[in-house]
C-alpha cells in the first residue's frame, strides 16, 4: 500500500509559529528560530511566519484595539498570528477564516487553555468588524505601513519620493533569481531546460548579468531544479549579482560600460566572503587568484559546500578561505596587494527585508550608526591593501544613505589626497522599484526587481 505524506494539523503550525513570531519580537533571528524548528513543520511555519511578520504592524495595531489590556507573550503571539493570517490583500488568505479561527483557538487550548475563550473571541470580533478595524489601525504610520516607526521616517528621509512605494515594495514576495555558472553554459540554455520541465522563466534585459541571470514565474524548491545538485545553477538575487561582473570588469559580460578587465591571474580579495555568492562568481566569471576571508570560521563551512558543489575553482583560478577579521590586515595579510577587492560590508540588511521580513522588527535605531562604523573601518584598512590601479567594489544590502552614497562621499573625503576615482558605472543605490535610478530605463522590469542594494566602484590611481 502506497504511503501518503500527512501535513501536521494546522493548529501545530499556528502554535509553531506563533512560537517564531514571539521569539522576533524578542529579538531572536527568524533563520536561527526556523533551523530548531521540527522538521515536518519547517517549511509551513517558514511561510506562515513570513506572512504575519509582513503585516505585523496592523496585526498589532488591530489587537491593541481590541484588546487594551496586554495579552500575555504566548497568547499575543498567537492572536496577532491569526490576525495577521486574516488580514484582508491582494492575495487570498492561505485558509478559509472559520477554519483558522477554529485551529488558532485549538492552539490556544494546548498552550494557554485558560485564554482559549479569550482567543475565540478577539478573533470573531475582527472577522464581524474587520473593515472597520483594519482602518483604524492603519491610522498609524506602523499600522499601515508594517515596519517600525524609526524606519519608516529614515527611509522617508532618505528617499522623499519613493518611499511609500520602498514600505509597499519590501512587503512583497520576492521573485526567484537564478545565476547560471558561466563555466557550464549561459542563461538562454538554462532558459530552455527550465521550458522542458514545465518552469517557465524569463531572463532579464541587462547587459550587466543578463547572459547568467534567470528569473522564475513561480519560485520552486532548489531540488527542483534542473542542475543544481551538479552546480550548473545557484539562486542569487539580480542585485546581487551585479557585484562580480563590476568588480571584474570588461571581461565578464559587462556589455560595454567602460570597466577594463582584470588580467588573466589576478590577485582579488573578497573581504567578507559568507555565505559565497559572491565568491563563486567571481570564481564563475574570471580566472583570478582569490582570497575569501569572513570573521566566522562557521560561515566558511558555507562557502565551502557552495564551491563544492559547483565545481570550483576551475583550472586556471585559486581560491583560499580564511577566518579572520579584515579590519586587521596584520593578522593575515601577507604583504602583496591586491588587484581588486570586494567589500560586501556587514550592513542593517535594508535592502532585503521583502527576503527576512524579520529584519525590520530585529532593527534598532543606533544599529545603522554602529554598522557605518564597521563599514568605515573596513574600507579604510582594506583600501592600502590594493595596488595601484587596482579597483574597490564596496557594496551593502541596504536602502540607508548612511551605509550607502554618504559613506562612500565621507571615504572620498578623507582619502582626498590619494585622488581615488569613483567610476562614473558605479550604480550607486538600486532600489526595490521598476524605476530604479541605479538602472538603465527599461532594464529593470517591475516583475523581476532586484533587491536594494548600493555599489560603488572605486578606483587607486
Amino acid at each position: 500500500m502506497p504511503m501518503h505524506e500527512v501535513s501536521p494539523p494546522l493548529s501545530r503550525l499556528l502554535g509553531q509559529t506563533a512560537d517564531a513570531v514571539a521569539a522576533v519580537r524578542a529579538g531572536r533571528s527568524l533563520t536561527e528560530i526556523l533551523a530548531a524548528c521540527p522538521a515536518e513543520l519547517r517549511g509551513g511555519a517558514q511561510a506562515l511566519s513570513f506572512q504575519v511578520l509582513r503585516t505585523l504592524g496592523g496585526a498589532e495595531a488591530a489587537l491593541a484595539l481590541m484588546a487594551p489590556k496586554v495579552p500575555p507573550p504566548a497568547v499575543s503571539s498567537l492572536l496577532v498570528t491569526a490576525l495577521a493570517l486574516l488580514w484582508p490583500g491582494d492575495e487570498p488568505p492561505p485558509y478559509a477564516e472559520h477554519t483558522l479561527v477554529d485551529q488558532a483557538v485549538t492552539a490556544a487550548r494546548v498552550r494557554t487553555p485558560a485564554a482559549a475563550n479569550f482567543v475565540n473571541a478577539v478573533l470573531r470580533r475582527f472577522l464581524r468588524e474587520r473593515t472597520a478595524l483594519v482602518a483604524q489601525a492603519r491610522h498609524s504610520p506602523v499600522g499601515a505601513h508594517n515596519h517600525p516607526l524609526w524606519w519608516t521616517e529614515r527611509v522617508r528621509q532618505d528617499w522623499p519620493a519613493q518611499w511609500v512605494a520602498l514600505l509597499a515594495a519590501a512587503n512583497q514576495h520576492p521573485p526567484m533569481a537564478l545565476r547560471v555558472n558561466a563555466r557550464r553554459g549561459d542563461a538562454a540554455a538554462y532558459l530552455q531546460r527550465l521550458a522542458s520541465v514545465g518552469r517557465p522563466a524569463s531572463v532579464p534585459p541587462d547587459a550587466l548579468i543578463g547572459g547568467q541571470a534567470v528569473v522564475l514565474a513561480a519560485p520552486c524548491a532548489v531540488t527542483a531544479l534542473p542542475g543544481f545538485a551538479e552546480g550548473e545553477v545557484s539562486v542569487q538575487d539580480l542585485s546581487a549579482q551585479r557585484a562580480a561582473p563590476l568588480l571584474l570588469g570588461g571581461g565578464a559580460n559587462v556589455g560595454g560600460i567602460g570597466i577594463p578587465p582584470l588580467r588573466p591571474g589576478a590577485r582579488v580579495l573578497d573581504a567578507c566572503a559568507a555565505p559565497g555568492g559572491k565568491t563563486a562568481q567571481l570564481l564563475e566569471l574570471a580566472d583570478i587568484n582569490l582570497l575569501a576571508l569572513d570573521s566566522d570560521a562557521r560561515r566558511l563551512v558555507r562557502v565551502q559546500d557552495t564551491l563544492t558543489r559547483l565545481r570550483l575553482p576551475a583550472p586556471g583560478s585559486s581560491v583560499e578561505l580564511q577566518a579572520a577579521d579584515a579590519r586587521q590586515p596584520r593578522q593575515w595579510w601577507d604583504g602583496e596587494p591586491f588587484d581588486a577587492i570586494l567589500l560586501d560590508a556587514p550592513c542593517t540588511a535594508s535592502g532585503i527585508v521583502r527576503r527576512h521580513p524579520d529584519v525590520r522588527w530585529l532593527r534598532r535605531p543606533d544599529d545603522i550608526s554602529a554598522l557605518a562604523k564597521i563599514q568605515r573601518e573596513l574600507l579604510d584598512a582594506l583600501w592600502p591593501l590594493l595596488a595601484p590601479g587596482g579597483r574597490l567594489l564596496y557594496a551593502t544590502c541596504s536602502i540607508f544613505k548612511a551605509e550607502g552614497q554618504q559613506q562612500i562621499d565621507a571615504f572620498l573625503q578623507r582619502h582626498a589626497s590619494e585622488q581615488p576615482r569613483l567610476d562614473p558605472a558605479s550604480p550607486g543605490h538600486l532600489l526595490c522599484l521598476p524605476d530604479n535610478p541605479g538602472i538603465p530605463v527599461g532594464q529593470s522590469p517591475s516583475n523581476s526587481a532586484g533587491d536594494g542594494f548600493y555599489f560603488a566602484l572605486i578606483h587607486k590611481t
